[in-house]
């Protein structure tokens, strides 16, 4: 089997590294990442300048394809041009931060895994809940076993799956529960500065307002629970879709 591994913290990353440790011990797991960090870039892509691609190493030897580039950059030329056989599956992370609720729609991670369901290619975005020091073992492990299941899952072709996990020691998880996408929110605020020319620039900041739900990724990974969440690229809202076109259909134009 082929693996693609991706993600948007930049190829030298330690989340990417151990989800090499971990899936090489079932596939051939080729690295197409960018080459620095790219968090918070979404679904964006690359059209008005032409993408590098290097050969990085790590210790001397072969590390995989750096790529001037976003996550799904990476996805898109590493399907179509950089693997010389086909990919049985994109897996994109291990991320440092987690990523559930609206931070999915931002994410570069997650982004790559949708990219590569666009491409009909089934992926895996995985995250660890922290922004400190990571420790990558349970997630790595837990990859290894959800890429396992989807392999075994050949309807599953094209599919998504947004996995995120709880910065705990292994033996701490509660458990693990598939649950919807949270909908909490980011209130942003702009620290405004002045800079030597006296012309104004901001930092962007925010706060994350969690819902007050239980049955979502969010709720279950402050619980302490392993999160699988479907994800899809279809971003059409279906509860007013209907209502909608009976609306239009009375409208002259």
């Amino acid at each position: 089997m082929r693996y693609l591994l991706t993600n948007d913290d930049g190829i030298y990353a330690r989340g990417l590294s151990a989800l090499r440790a971990e899936l090489s011990r079932d596939a051939d797991c080729l690295i197409v990442a960018p080459e620095i960090e790219q968090s918070a870039v979404g679904h964006a892509i690359t059209i008005s300048r032409p993408l590098t691609v290097r050969k990085a190493t790590k210790n001397g030897r072969f590390l995989g394809h750096a790529v001037c580039g976003t996550p799904a950059d990476c996805v898109k030329i590493g399907i179509r041009e950089l693997s010389e056989k086909p990919v049985d599956l994109v897996v994109s992370g291990i991320n440092r931060g987690a990523n559930a609720g609206i931070n999915v729609i931002y994410s570069g991670t997650v982004s790559a895994a949708t990219e590569a369901s666009i491409m009909g290619v089934p992926s895996l975005a995985v995250s660890l809940d922290t922004r400190g020091e990571a420790d990558f073992t349970a997630a790595a492990a837990f990859a290894r076993r959800m890429a396992g299941i989807i392999m075994k899952n050949s309807s599953w072709q094209g599919a998504a799956i947004n996995v995120n996990v709880p910065a705990l020691p292994q033996e701490k998880i509660k458990g693990i529960v598939v649950v919807r996408q949270g909908r909490g929110t980011i209130i942003e605020k702009f620290e405004k500065r002045i800079d030597p020319r006296d012309n104004a620039y901001y930092w962007i900041d925010g706060e994350f307002q969690p819902p007050q739900e239980t049955d979502s990724d969010i709720g279950a990974l402050a619980k302490g629970y392993i999160t699988v969440t479907p994800i899809q690229y279809d971003l059409t809202n279906y509860d007013l879709l209907g209502e909608l076109q009976k609306i239009i259909g009375t409208v002259n134009l």
